[in-house]
């Protein structure tokens, strides 16, 4: 059984927030008797307010997989990661779903409106966590440690879970940076619900994650040294990196410098080595002895039930004869396949030539003439709710897989494209150098410095984290994700594909907010 830290007591703090409205209702309480004081009122409390700001990341609610903090959004929809996976997979190469909820084809047609349900969802849900973080900073500070009579080491304790929250909203603001361009801007020194929230330019988002990135880095554990699950100084580093690498594209102005800087600080300084078997990455058991995960969404069978997260990901991708059984799971759901350009980035679709290469083609067709048919794309088979040993998980409907919001393998190929697009501080030696790491681990052939061009770094990166959430942010930086240069099955909802207007790029605030907050303005279209 896992042993995590924010799985011992999710049933904290009931807050909910609902779609319509919630930009004035970001910092509320819920409307019920229960006061900060009573929450906050001990060390304990403390403790089961921190756990429920990381438990947003894994769980829908309070009250089990049916349950949902997000109101007007179906809670098995709610996941965070669900609607994160989305938005970043759905809408490029890597990934088609089958079904037919509304505003879901919209994704891979690549014709989505402000009135998206599920951006809707995924908007809401990223800022009912940062309003969960703000809530704990709040009441976190020495002053209110002071005024409740902790001091100590549970003072001590509280400020290192502080540093934590302010961690997950930064990573929450970067997810909205980079989907939304434009969010509504709220902290914890905003009086809660004295007045609507205004607007953020992406120049001051980027500028403010940058500088609370940096700020909290003192502040958080060395790297490996927390809890697993939990946010370190290799985290912080990661998202920098990871910040740094888009910065062209938030801000207009490259960073690839400081992206070296901070991957390189994962690299060397965070004690991290790949996992020997990249196979084994996304499994039920990948909490024990994972030397390559950074930063993790922790996913237990049996404490952190919801439908959503890799639960999702691993019922979705089983269906026509593909065997449950072997996926660790009670039944596929089918819907999740892909398009023939993640597998023609291969050399061949059967991991001889590259263990990356993860794919089920029996009774499949690599192309695709009805999103809605499942046995039309090769299926996925990375995510798998089995243990090293071959047992499966323990819940065959919930799974046991955690995920890698950060691992050292994207590291690796951050350094290799700042040094390829001219960052200093690196060079192409070592990026090669680590580049073939990647590959040697996939037993694939090792590449020479010729070999390195952009062009390869975003196939390498699509061959080394695809369904990890990545591809949208990469085919945007590279250019290629609205325009007509790249093409895929159904991109613009055609069958060969075509482009689609530049303003994709960005997801558009939700219709919803902006009817509640005048101080907002739509992403140009």
């Amino acid at each position: 059984m896992k042993k995590n830290y924010f799985k011992l007591a999710l049933v904290s703090i009931g807050l909910s927030i609902g779609l319509t409205a919630c930009t004035n209702k970001l910092d509320l309480l819920p409307t019920n008797d229960i006061t900060a004081a009573q929450v906050y009122g001990t060390p304990a409390g403390y403790k089961i307010a921190f756990a429920k700001v990381y438990g947003a990341f894994a769980t829908t609610g309070n009250q089990g997989p049916n349950s949902g903090d997000i109101q007007g959004i179906d809670a098995g929809f709610s996941d965070f990661f669900r609607l994160f996976w989305k938005a970043q997979e759905v809408t490029t190469d890597e990934a088609v779903i089958g079904w037919g909820d509304a505003g879901l084809p919209d994704f891979h047609k690549m014709n989505w409106s402000a009135n998206n349900p599920f951006l809707k969802g995924l908007y809401y849900r990223s800022f009912y966590q940062i309003t969960l973080a703000n809530d704990f900073i709040r009441q976190s500070s020495d002053a209110k440690l002071a005024e409740r009579g902790i001091s100590g080491a549970d003072a001590d304790n509280i400020r290192k879970y502080r540093a934590e929250a302010r961690f997950i909203r930064a990573f929450q603001y970067w997810a909205l940076l980079d989907l939304f361009g434009r969010p509504a801007f709220v902290t914890d020194a905003d009086a809660l619900g004295a007045t609507l929230p205004q607007q953020a330019s992406k120049a001051d988002l980027f500028n403010y994650i940058k500088s609370e990135l940096e700020a909290i880095e003192p502040l958080l554990p060395a790297p490996k040294t927390n809890e697993y699950g939990r946010a370190d100084k290799g985290a912080a580093w990661a998202l920098l990196a990871r910040l740094y690498l888009n910065a062209a594209v938030y801000t207009g102005t490259p960073k690839y410098t400081e992206a070296i800087t901070y991957s390189s600080k994962v690299i060397s300084q965070g004690g991290y080595t790949l996992l020997a078997d990249y196979r084994k990455l996304m499994r039920a058991d990948n909490h024990i002895g994972n030397t390559e995960a950074i930063f993790t969404i922790n996913y237990d069978g049996l404490k952190t039930q919801n439908w959503g997260g890799t639960t999702f990901l691993t019922h979705a991708s089983v269906g026509g004869s593909m065997s449950a059984a072997a996926f660790g799971v009670d039944g596929g759901w089918g819907g999740l396949r892909t398009t023939k350009n993640l597998p023609n980035l291969f050399p061949d679709v059967t991991g001889t030539l590259d263990q990356r290469s993860q794919f089920h083609t029996a009774g499949q067709s690599i192309e695709i003439n009805e999103i809605g048919t499942f046995n039309d794309g090769y299926g996925v088979t990375k995510f798998k709710n089995i243990k090293s040993d071959g047992t499966a998980g323990s819940n065959l409907t919930w799974m046991d897989i955690d995920f890698p919001l950060f691992r050292l393998g994207e590291q690796y190929l951050i350094y290799a494209e700042a040094a390829l697009r001219g960052g200093s501080g690196g060079n192409l030696t070592t990026a090669v150098s680590y580049i073939n790491l990647l590959r040697t681990r996939a037993v694939a052939a090792a590449i020479v410095q010729a070999d390195l061009t952009l062009p390869f770094i975003l196939d390498e990166r699509g061959r080394e984290l695809y369904w990890e959430g990545h591809r949208r942010t990469d085919l945007i930086r590279f250019g290629k994700f609205t325009d007509g240069s790249y093409l895929w099955p159904w991109k613009g909802d055609i069958k060969p594909g075509k482009a689609v207007e530049s303003w994709r790029n960005v997801f558009p605030i939700p219709s919803d907010e902006l009817v509640a907050n005048p101080n907002l303005t739509q992403n140009p279209n």
